[in-house]
């Protein structure tokens, strides 16, 4: 043995020395060359060289031949090799040895050498390496554990070249990188080498001869943990569910593959096959009772998926849920993930501190594993369901968002469906959206019916449409018969147009303000309080004078009003109403609403009206009456005279239609300048609402419970600070709201911190800048420290967003004044 090695190398050396110093005519470098392929000519007839002699070549000098041709890519030899001498002699070197030293060299070879023939010679050899199939012999090489100098270390490093081929070669490449080397076409091409080394796996299995699949495990898993799951695992998932629906070799290959995965690679290796895979059968063939025997796997779907990560569509939920639903040994764990999603989902700090699509998707997954539950299994769940059926729905009514409350109504109705209590559904009111409508379809149809739809107008207008036909028909058919008939028939008769036909009424509306005030007030009769209810907002509109007199004690019998008579449009007329004397006279109102809103005995509904009537009044008081004038005369109608006057204003009208002219001036006049009637009132709706905030009352709590109002409250402060933009008193509010909304920045209720975020854009934007400059010069950095954390960590998304905001403005405002040469210095 030891003759062979030291005549191999003697004979490499030789061919060694022959290529570093040629002769002119190159022909003894033919030859050297000719002497290293013997070497890799396996069982050829032509080959001087023996079994002992090659396997010695391979093991030994083989990694050290190749960066000898390396090193000689600018020797004169090599340049003079033709196309055919090339191909027979330098590149079969590359491609016929072990393919494991080969990739290592080439792609060592490729990041270090600089741009030149040489480069693109080695990157042609490379291409050729991964279309031929080489990939696919090395893993099949490591399958069979016949990698001459296998360790850790070549391992790892071969791993991190393989894993990372399109990255080394766009370095170095771009911008003139081969196709083959772009993600999009080499990780599909390492799946299907992948594939190939299974396959030839599975043949050996069957022959008797024992097989590793580490290696390949090792690669799959180095790949999907660099995020390259997706385009490996959709061509490998389809392609094992296939091999696996009736192939028990196949099945035991897929599982052994995946329980050699490295732990750390498991997680990125399975998210990746529950999203390629196509249903929950595909995916139990391919993964097996892998979630039984691997730790790493039981968290990853048994936890990780369904309650820390929300951002997998329901068909990943059907999957993992059907995974474990689809074995009587995984049947344990579907119940102990129903225990844990229902505990989730029922979590009151859950629900206030964890974002709307999350508590969507463990919606799903509560609703998706009660659906797989058999009757046995659910009575054993019964008790943990019913107390997670009443606690969740009171955490999920509390909450101030409308899509967080249908989330607890929706739930709730299918979880009493499921379980069938006491024989009877609930059934709940609640707004039909694409959200509710895939909630309910992951129940049985029978569990949880959609709601009959509406019928449609067309369909409806069809139907009409058809019945009247049919009628025309049957009485053509009486005509004909009888032709008599037609002597006395009124059908051809058009009807008459009753459409604008109004129904007498017994009662007049009020023409004066105090009367209508005085059937608001006394009258039982519907219909005069219906049409003085009507009438009230353009009765105060035109009789300003009369309604200065009476605005507060009329303000105050709307806002005390009950709809006793169920008048169509209550709430609409009664706060028009109000806004209308808020607008007409301010500060009395204003006042007396700022006023009662911290007071006893109001409901959280009165205290939220008086809000929004602020807040439209304020609106409108920022608008130019101007604006109203102009609406008002545009849609009166000219007075259509028969004068000559009338007719001479016409022809000069059709005369100017009928002129072109080069340029012409606005057909319209300019709207006059207006003052804007808001800004010397702002104060009187912004600071009384400051006051007794933190004092709560016997039925009111604006600190505690009552989080509603505290976010409606805050967002109505921070309109009237965006309507106050340029007024005098703008700086003084924006420092005054800053200081209210700094103590609850870090309320717990979303909406409350969106009113908190819309306050600060608000101070942003009407502030000027140098008053925020020198006013909150102190407050600034840590405001922005605080906006900086919201917008990275907040867990709802509109107030992610709203921080965001806040930072441009800030930044923009800041940016404004240091570029200002007269601003103010921020230092003392």
């Amino acid at each position: 043995m030891e003759s062979i090695s030291s005549e191999v190398r003697l004979k490499v050396a030789q061919c060694f020395r022959t290529l570093s110093s040629s002769s002119a005519d190159h022909t003894d470098v033919f030859d050297a060359l000719e002497t290293l392929n013997s070497y890799l000519d396996d069982g050829a007839e032509s080959s001087s060289c023996t079994a002992a002699e090659r396997e010695e070549f391979r093991r030994t000098h083989y990694s050290r031949t190749l960066r000898v041709l390396v090193g000689q890519l600018q020797a004169d030899w090599t340049h003079s090799l033709s196309a055919a001498q090339r191909s027979q002699l330098w590149d079969p070197l590359f491609l016929k040895g072990p393919p494991d030293q080969a990739l290592l060299v080439l792609l060592e070879a490729v990041t270090q050498l600089r741009p030149s023939a040489g480069l693109d010679r080695l990157v042609s050899v490379t291409e050729r390496f991964l279309q031929g199939g080489r990939l696919a012999d090395l893993l099949w090489s490591f399958c069979l554990g016949s990698v001459p100098s296998d360790s850790a270390q070549l391992r790892e490093t071969l791993l991190a070249r393989l894993a990372a081929l399109p990255d080394l070669t766009a370095n170095r490449l771009h911008p003139n990188n081969r196709p083959l080397f772009t993600p999009q076409r080499f990780y599909p091409l390492l799946a299907s080498e992948m594939l190939a080394a299974l396959e030839r796996t599975c043949r050996a299995l069957r022959d008797g001869v024992d097989c590793s699949l580490t290696f390949v495990a090792q690669t799959l898993g180095k790949v999907c943990l660099q995020g390259h799951s997706g385009p490996v695992l959709a061509v490998m998932a389809p392609r094992l569910a296939v091999c696996t629906r009736s192939d028990m070799v196949w099945q035991r290959v897929s599982w052994k593959l995946l329980q050699d995965v490295p732990e750390r690679c498991m997680e990125s290796v399975l998210t990746g096959l529950l999203q390629a895979a196509d249903s929950p059968d595909a995916f139990s063939r391919i993964a097996g009772n892998l979630v039984l025997t691997n730790k790493k796997a039981e968290f990853v779907l048994t936890h990780k998926v369904l309650l820390l990560q929300y951002k997998y569509e329901t068909r990943v939920l059907r999957t993992v849920l059907g995974y474990l639903a689809s074995d009587r040994d995984r049947r344990p764990l579907l119940i102990q993930v129903l225990r844990s999603v229902s505990q989730a989902w029922a979590n009151p700090s859950a629900v206030k501190h964890t974002p709307q699509e999350q508590q969507l998707y463990v919606s799903k997954a509560l609703l998706l594993a009660a659906s797989l539950l058999t009757d046995a299994e659910l009575q054993e769940l019964r008790s943990d369901l019913l107390q997670c059926l009443l606690g969740g729905m009171q955490s999920h009514l509390d909450s101030s968002a409308v899509g967080i409350r249908t989330l607890g109504l929706v739930v709730g109705e299918c979880l009493s469906a499921r379980m069938d209590l006491s024989g009877t559904k609930l059934k709940f009111e609640y707004d039909q959206n694409e959200e509710t409508r895939e909630l309910l379809s992951l129940m049985t149809p029978s569990v949880c019916p959609d709601p009959d739809p509406d019928p449609d107008p067309e369909v409806a207008a069809g139907s009409e449409a058809t019945r009247e036909s049919s009628q025309v028909k049957s009485a053509s058919r009486r005509s004909k018969s009888d032709p008599d008939s037609d002597l006395d028939s009124d059908d051809d008769l058009p009807p008459y147009d009753m459409s604008g036909d109004v129904e007498a009424s017994r009662a007049a509306p009020p023409r004066y303000l105090r009367d209508c005030l005085e059937a608001l007030i006394s009258s039982d009769d519907s219909l005069r309080v219906e049409l003085s209810l009507n009438a009230a907002e353009s009765l105060v509109r035109r009789n300003v004078f009369a309604a200065k007199e009476i605005s507060v004690q009329m303000t105050k019998v709307l806002l005390h009003m009950e709809d006793r008579f169920s008048v169509s449009g209550f709430l609409v007329l009664r706060q028009a109403a109000m806004v209308a004397l808020t607008a007409v006279d301010s500060v009395p109102v204003t006042q007396y609403l700022t006023t009662e809103f911290y007071s006893l005995n109001y409901s959280l509904r009165q205290r939220l009206d008086i809000l929004e009537v602020l807040a439209l009044a304020a609106q409108e008081l920022s608008k130019p009456a101007a604006d109203k004038v102009t609406a008002a005369a545009s849609g009166l109608t000219p007075y259509q005279s028969n004068s000559a006057a009338g007719w001479r204003q016409e022809v000069e009208k059709r005369i100017q239609n009928k002129t072109k002219r080069i340029s012409k001036g606005s057909g319209q006049p300019r709207a006059g300048a207006a003052p804007n009637r808001y800004a010397p009132v702002a104060g009187y709706f912004f600071f009384p609402l400051l006051r007794n905030y933190d004092k709560p009352e016997v039925t009111f709590d604006l600190l505690g419970s009552d989080h509603l109002v505290l976010g409606r409250l805050i967002h109505t402060l921070g309109l009237f600070m965006h309507l106050a933009v340029n007024a005098p008193i703008a700086a003084q509010m924006g420092a005054a709201l800053l200081d209210f909304v700094w103590a609850v920045r870090y309320h717990a209720d979303p909406t409350v911190r969106r009113g908190v975020l819309f306050a600060v854009c608000s101070v942003f934007l009407s502030m000027p800048s140098q008053a925020l400059m020198m006013d909150l010069s102190q407050q600034l950095l840590e405001t922005r420290t605080w906006l900086a954390d919201v917008a990275e960590a907040d867990p709802d998304a509109d107030c992610r967003n709203l921080a965001v905001q806040s930072l441009v403005l800030l930044d923009q405002n800041l940016k404004k004044q240091l570029q200002n040469p007269n601003g103010l210095s921020l230092e003392p």
